[in-house]
């Protein structure tokens, strides 16, 4: 009988610890930076345009293959440049995902509030991989840092400007500033450029985004407040609005998207096309 009882521990004994090493592994082992992480050199942050597709037509997998360097990609669908909880509620999940947020976790190197919030809305199955695989890059290695948005400050109606604080992060130049400073004042050397956003077509109201005003003006305003902001910061912008898409006709919304928002295949390579060829033409 004895024998049997001391059996009994040493099975329950080893099953203690064989659960004790799974759950070791699981919380410490496999949240250890993965090598190939380490060493990314371009990191592109934005919205939907860059990151919902995330396939091998995707714009930064593309832009990998015309490189020849590993582009990792950051972007979150939905998310702004700004913040955009203006109640400072901070009720809004996605406020940790924007980008003037993700700078202050770059900064500190630590994504613990990115990782620890869950975003329940469709298409955002991807963010916490994302996520986890931002929180083992080496921003010390980085040397270029593509920051693509604009188009949710502009559906939300971010106003452009603050008349009593130029780095206001609930303004959309505020925004980009803050960013800047912010990313400047962790890594001097590091590469900032700005990609402008997009030109779009609202199907389901019969308007271009030279006509629809959500609250804060028609896109063209935006992507004029981010070209006069990058001028007065001194930052590289690449000018994805104006002669891009071909928008002469309103049945050009098919040649280069999807949906008249996010690119299709064409509008994707077009898109890593033109990052690629600005880079070997400003090396």
């Amino acid at each position: 009988m004895e024998n049997r009882e001391r059996v009994k521990k040493t099975i329950y004994g080893l099953l203690a610890l064989v659960c004790f090493g799974a759950l070791v592994w699981g919380t410490f082992l496999v949240r250890l930076p993965r090598p190939w992480r380490q060493d990314v050199r371009i990191v592109v942050f934005g919205d939907s345009i860059f990151g919902e597709c995330r396939d091998e037509t995707s714009v930064t997998s593309q832009l990998e293959r015309l490189l020849g360097e590993t582009v990792y990609n950051g972007a979150l669908g939905g998310t702004c440049f700004g913040r955009t909880d203006t109640d400072r509620r901070l009720g809004y999940t996605k406020e940790s995902m924007n980008m003037a947020v993700l700078a202050e976790a770059i900064r500190a190197g630590d994504f613990g509030v990115q990782i620890s919030t869950r975003v329940r809305e469709n298409y955002t199955e991807y963010f916490p991989e994302t996520i986890e695989g931002l929180s083992e890059i080496d921003f010390d290695a980085v040397e270029i840092v593509f920051l693509a948005y604009g188009l949710n400050d502009y559906h939300a109606g971010t106003p452009l400007f603050s008349g009593e604080d130029p780095y206001d992060e609930y303004t959309f130049a505020g925004a980009v500033r803050s960013t800047v400073r912010t990313l400047r004042e962790a890594y001097p050397d590091l590469r900032i450029i700005l990609v402008t956003p997009t030109y779009t077509w609202y199907r389901d109201r019969r308007l271009t985004c030279e006509e629809y005003d959500p609250g804060g003006g028609t896109l063209d305003l935006y992507v004029d407040t981010e070209l006069q902001a990058a001028g007065e910061l001194g930052v590289e912008i690449i000018d994805v609005y104006h002669d891009f898409y071909p928008h002469e006709r309103w049945e050009d919304w098919e040649l280069y998207t999807r949906d008249g928002m996010h690119p299709n295949e064409a509008g994707r390579e077009l898109l890593a096309r033109r990052i690629a060829d600005y880079l070997r033409d400003n090396p």
